[in-house]
Formats: C-alpha cells, structure tokens, sequence
C-alpha cells in the first residue's frame, strides 16, 4: 500500500493553538444527520454506565450490609461486651454527624463485635481495591462488565490522583456535602430521612449534568478531566497539537550556514507585517504572560509619586497617630488595672472583717454573729466566702447561725453545690460513728447540720432549675429523714434532671414525679447524639415516686428501687442491669428495649407495661403480677417466674430457654412463635393459652393444666370433656421431646391436633 494511502487513513488533525483534542470514535464523529446510530450508540453508553454504577454502589452496600445483619442477629445468642474502641468511635463520630441517638453503654456479643468490624472495614477495603483499579486500568470490575471505561482527555487511564478528586470530592463530596448543608442549617435537621432523601437529589442532579452537554460529562467528570467512553471499541490514533511550521526566512542561511532573520526586509516594511501576521511565532507566544495586576500598595506609591508627597511627611504623621493610640491605650489600661486593685483591695477588706466578726475568739453578740454570716452573701463572687461558709458549718452550734448559713448559700446559688456536696458526704459519715455513741446532744447536732446541706441543695436545684448544667451529686445523701429534729423530703417534680449526676446518691423517699432524666443537647433536639442523660447508677431509689418521669437510655445499673413508684413512667432502652425492682410498681410503664438483665423484679407489679424486646437475661421474676403485659421478642431466658401471673400476656416470639414457669397462671397468654426450649411448665396454668408455632424442646410440662374442666353437678358421676373455650391452642405443636407429659394431657395434646409419637 502507498504510503499516501496509509496516512489518509490516520486521524491526525493538525492544531495551531498546540492543544489535545478530545478523543472521539471515527464512527461517533459523524454527524447525527448523516449517520443514524449515533444517537443510539450514545444511549446505550449511557444506560451502561449508570448500570456499571449502580452495581459498584450495590456491591459496597452489600459488603457491609451482610455481616452487619449476621450480627445483629447474634445479639440473640452470648454474652454482652461493651463495643470494642474502633466501633464505639466511629459510632460515635457518624453519630455527631448525623445526628443519630446516642447509645449508652451498649453491650453486644463477641460475635458480634467481630461481624460489625468486619462490616465496618469490608466496605473500604472493597472501595478502596476499586478505586486502585479505575485509577491504574480505568475500569472498576462492575465498569469492565458492562464494557464502560473512564479515560482522560489524552485516553489515558487516570491514575489515582485524578480518580480521588472525580471520585471523593466531584462525585460524592459536593453533592453530599451540599445536601448536608441544606439539611443541617436550612431544615429538615435531625431527620435522617431528609438527609438520605436531599443527598439522593443531589447525587441524580449531578448526574444528570451529562444530560445537558453534548459530550455528556458529568460534574465529576469535567471537574477530573476524564470522559466516560465505550471499552469495546477500537479508538482512533491520539490526534496530536503540532506547533506551526516557522515562517521560511527562519530557514534561510548565509553560505556559512548562518541564519539570517530577516536581513533583507526593511525594518516596519510593510512585508514584515505581512508576514507577522500570517504567521506568528508559536515559540514566542508561547514564552509570553499575563500582565501583573498593581497591588494596593504600589497604587498608593505611585500616588504618592505623582502627587510630590514627601515620604518623610508621611512617615512622620503615621509615627505621630501610632505614639498618641499607644499612650491612650496605655492609660486606658492602667487605669482598669488600678480600678481592679482598689475593688480587690476592698474585697479583702470587707471579707477580713467578716472573718473576725465570725472567728471563735470573738466575744460579739449571737445577733451580730448572724448577721455577719447574712452579710457574706453579698461577696457571693469570691471563691473564699464558699469555703469560709463550709467551715462554719461543721464548727457552728447555734441553730439561728446554722439557718443563716443555709440562707446564704441558696443565695450563692450553684457555685455553693461542690462545697454542699463535699460537707454531706463528711456529714453522713460522722453521723454513722455518732450513731453508736452516747452522746445524744451532739448526734443532734451532726443531724441537724446534715438537714441543712440537705435542705440548701434541695433550695438551690429548685431555685436555680436552668442553670443545672454537669452538677455533680454523686454519693450525697438526700435522702428522707422523719426525724423531728431534721425533717426532709427531697421533691423534685417536673423538672429537667437530665444533666445531674445521681451517682450511688442516697435518694430514699424522694419524689421525682414527672422529672425528666434525659434531655435535649446543644441542638436543642431530643434523639441526637449530644442528647443529656442523668446518671442513676447504683443510687438508693428506695419508696422514691417516679410517676411519669422520663428515664429513656438513663443508667441504673444496680440501682435500688424496691418499692419504687415507676407508673407511666418511660424507661425505654434504660440500662437496669443488677437493678432491684422488688415490690416497684410498674402499671402501665414503657420498657422497650431496657436492659434488665440479672435484675429483680420480686413480687412487683407489671400489669400492662410494655417489655417489647426487653433484655431480662436471668432476672427474678417470681409473683410478679404481669397481666396483659407485652413481652414481644424479649429475651426471657434462664428467667424465674414462678408463681407470677401472666394472664393475657403476649410473649410471642420471646425467647424463654430453661426459664422458670412453674405455678404461674398462663391463662390466655400468647407464646406464639415463643422459644420454650428447656422450659419448665409444671403445675403451670396453660388455659387458653396460645402454644401454636412454639418450639417446646425438652419443655417440662409435669402437672400442668391444658384445660379446665366445667365442674360436676352433685348428681352427675361421669366426668365430662374439656372445655375448647377455656382451653390451650396446641395444633401443630410438636411434644415429641417435652418432659413429663401425662395420659391426660397426651390425648387432649391429640384431640387438638398437636404432634407427639403416641397420637394416633
């Protein structure tokens, strides 16, 4: 073949301006008009590609969605752990971010641990394997099964560089960056739905960029330089930006081979301009920059040179503006310094002669005594006065001073609270060694002065209810005292508690009615990361009234509440692990998800409360009094329950292994679905019971009654047939392994249609 043939076979545009240009099909650069499958071919381009990407999105969310739905349901099987550390912080950070529930002391199984590690790392270890890919070969996997690559203006691939920023930041930082924005400062914050619905648009709208170009880029595309082309066609040879040729007289030589520019050519003759412009010098302008823009200042020296502005003029009235600002900033500050001095100065002054008034030398009148106590109120600012209160408490003696120091320091406020605090505990462990002496006078006195700690914070948090913010509480005794010498009842009704730590506080009696113990954070919204929650934690809630009160997610780990008020009160997803609930009245009280594990509940009173999905791990559950309560999918197992009455629960899909049932009256209850594996039922009262769909593995049914049979007549000798009304439903049910069964309840387990060898 001719050579001629061979280059007019080759696609070689040559460019003047020396750019790349963009690489095109020798197919696809026919015009619509004068080829038709072009169009066509641009469509199906592009239903690959968002298919390509579709699966690539599918794939990541597939990675992390398996092993964490595997270990959310292995919560069901082990023992809890705290989170491990790389969990609990990324939690943590996509919490704060999101704006999602905070999660206190959330225990999961091992398994678990390891799956949702695994689920964290599966997807970033699949993302960043995918973009290694596209950055070396230009294709992810899911890109070379539908045929689809992503190239650079040159068709190169675009290395990794050029594929963070198309993909990190053009793809899906500023889409989702900006819904984000919207969300968080426009509206729809906290939802989470608004959230993933604006970041859905947002994405669809930078896609759909592509749609209004001719070359159909999109944002991130045109932001990295690349093109999305069809892999499965051949691309022509990369047309290339030649510089144009020089001008022939660059070319000409003397005869000893000298270049000669221009020689013969007449300096500004009109043939040189001729030429100029028909053929620049590429080389030349490609040499040439863009003219600096002036800055300010060399605006303002060229001002000052066209205008004969003497530049020791001007230094010299600048030096004199900065010397008179220095000397009045100094006698501005001097003179602050000098005010503070003379206030401290009469501070320590006044607080000197309030020290002497009050020493224990001083002969001055009990009147004047107090009245020197009243008057520190007034130096409530300085940290000393707090202190000096506390000593005089624990010296005074005289019950009229003892009151003023009282008054005064529900004056201060809660600046008073740590020393409050400080004084309570030493007071509370002086009055346990009091108790055993003999002398009565002074147990009274440690008594009375305990009252008045009491009595002073008790004044300050209801006094002071907005401005309780991390008041710590922690091991301070306010608890109830009928004494006649030291009467106290704490009553905290309707108040916002949510950010006082209770910690091991002694809080027997109190009355906390109504209060919330969880609270809205900075944002103001309830169900965010920075939510507040009191700490309730081995506190002594004993015959305490929490009627109503608001303890969601709060911490009560082996906290006492034998005979505690709890009605209404809403405790969903509360920590109550070891707690004590003994004889607590529980009607109507909401206890979703809470933790419960190892607790007990002896003897109290969970008539209609909602257990759904509650955690009562080995809990004692004897002679509660549940009926009609919910226990959907709790977990029950290795629970006690006996002697309780469930009448009308629904335990459907609860998880009872080797729980406790024995004497407890199960009439109408609902183990449907239930696991009752190991169960013991004996002596249990299953009428009306609903058993159908329940795994009875090795259950022990000794004793226990199926059906009630209508009493006799005195008259009638021939025992009748159970009632079907008042009778379990059993049908389907397999016996085949449960413990115990008699003849009795074998041919009623027949007649109904349940499952086990010996049915005819």
């Amino acid at each position: 073949m001719p050579l001629s043939e061979k280059c007019d076979q080759m696609v070689i545009p040559i460019q003047r301006n020396g750019t790349d240009p963009s690489i095109t099909n020798s197919n696809d650069a026919a015009s619509p008009t004068t080829n038709g499958t072009a169009p066509r071919r641009s469509k199906s381009l592009w239903l690959r590609r968002c298919g390509a990407d579709l699966v690539e999105v599918s794939l990541i969310v597939t990675s992390s969605v398996v092993p964490f739905s595997i270990g959310l349901y292995a919560q069901n099987y082990g023992s809890g752990e705290p989170l491990n550390p790389v969990l609990a912080t990324t939690y943590k950070t996509i919490a704060q971010t999101l704006a999602l529930p905070a999660r206190q002391n959330q225990q999961v199984t091992p398994a678990t641990n390891v799956l949702w590690t695994a689920a964290l790392f599966a997807p970033l270890a699949l993302g960043t394997w995918q973009l290694y890919r596209l950055g070396k070969t230009g294709q992810t996997l899911p890109q070379r099964w539908f045929g689809v690559k992503v190239v650079t203006t040159k068709g190169t691939p675009p290395g990794l560089a050029r594929v963070l920023l198309r993909e990190a930041i053009g793809r899906w930082g500023i889409p989702v960056g900006v819904a984000f924005l919207i969300w968080r400062y426009v509206g729809g914050y906290p939802s989470f739905s608004v959230m993933a619905v604006l970041s859905g648009f947002m994405l669809l709208g930078e896609a759909a960029i592509a749609l209004l170009s001719p070359s159909r880029r999109t944002l991130h595309d045109r932001l990295a330089k690349t093109r999305v082309i069809d892999a499965h066609k051949t691309l022509p040879i990369a047309t290339i930006g030649f510089p144009p040729a020089p001008p022939r007289w660059l070319n000409q030589t003397d005869g000893n081979g000298i270049h000669e520019t221009l020689p013969h050519l007449a300096p500004n003759s009109p043939k040189e301009s001729h030429q100029l412009e028909r053929e620049p010098n590429f080389y030349s302008q490609a040499g040439r920059g863009t003219v600096k823009k002036k800055t300010q200042w060399q605006r303002l020296r060229q001002f000052w040179v066209q205008n004969s502005i003497p530049a020791w003029l001007t230094v010299s009235f600048a030096s004199l503006v900065g010397l008179w600002g220095s000397y009045v900033g100094l006698q501005i500050y001097n003179q602050t310094q000098a005010n503070q001095r003379a206030l401290e100065q009469l501070k320590n002054q006044v607080f000197i002669a309030l020290v002497k008034q009050l020493s224990a030398t001083t002969t001055a009148a009990p009147e004047d005594r107090q009245a020197a106590i009243l008057a520190l109120g007034a130096a409530k600012d300085d940290p000393r006065v707090v202190r000096l209160l506390g000593d005089l408490l624990s010296q005074e003696k005289n019950p009229a001073a003892i009151a003023a120091i009282e008054q005064v320091f529900v004056r201060i406020g809660t600046v008073g609270l740590p020393e409050l605090q400080r004084l309570n505990q030493s007071l509370s462990q002086e009055l346990e060694k009091e108790r055993y002496d003999v002398d009565a006078q002074e147990y009274k006195l440690v008594q009375q002065r305990l009252a008045v700690t009491k009595v002073a914070i008790a004044n300050i948090l209801n006094l002071d209810s907005n401005q309780l913010n991390r008041i710590d509480l922690s091991r301070t005794n306010l608890s109830q005292s009928t004494d006649i010498q030291a009467l106290f009842a704490l009553v905290l009704d309707n108040m916002d508690l949510s950010e006082i730590n209770f910690q091991r506080a002694r809080l027997t009696g109190a009355s906390f009615e109504g209060s919330r113990f969880w609270g809205a954070g900075k944002d103001k919204h309830l169900g965010t990361f920075d939510d507040s929650f009191a700490d309730l934690s081995g506190a002594d809630l004993q015959e305490a009234n929490l009627t109503g009160a608001v303890l969601n997610n709060v911490s009560m780990e082996n906290t006492k509440l034998i005979h505690g008020i709890l009605n209404q009160a809403n405790l969903s997803q509360a920590s109550l692990t070891g707690a004590n609930l003994s004889s607590a009245k529980l009607i109507g009280a909401s206890l979703e998800q809470a933790n419960l594990e190892n607790a007990s509940l002896t003897g109290a009173d969970l008539t209609e409360a909602d257990l759904t999905k509650a955690n009562l791990h080995a809990a004692r559950l004897a002679r509660v009094s549940a009926v009609g309560t919910k226990l959907e999918s709790a977990n029950l197992r290795v629970s006690d329950w006996r002697g309780a009455d469930l009448s009308g629960a629904n335990l459907s899909r609860a998880k009872l292994e080797s729980a406790n049932l024995s004497d407890t009256r199960l009439a109408g209850t609902n183990f449907n679905q239930a696991e009752l594996q190991g169960a013991s039922f004996r002596n249990a009262d299953l009428s009306m019971a609903d058993l159908q769909g329940a795994n009875v593995a090795g259950a022990d049914f000794q004793g226990a009654i199926f059906a009630l049979t209508r009493a006799l007549p005195p008259d009638q000798f021939i025992q009748t047939q159970p009632d079907i009304s008042i009778s379990a439903r059993v049908k389907g049910v397999d016996f085949t392994t449960a413990k115990n069964l008699d003849q009795r309840q074998l041919a009623y387990i027949c007649a109904q249609g349940g499952r086990h060898p010996r049915c005819p």
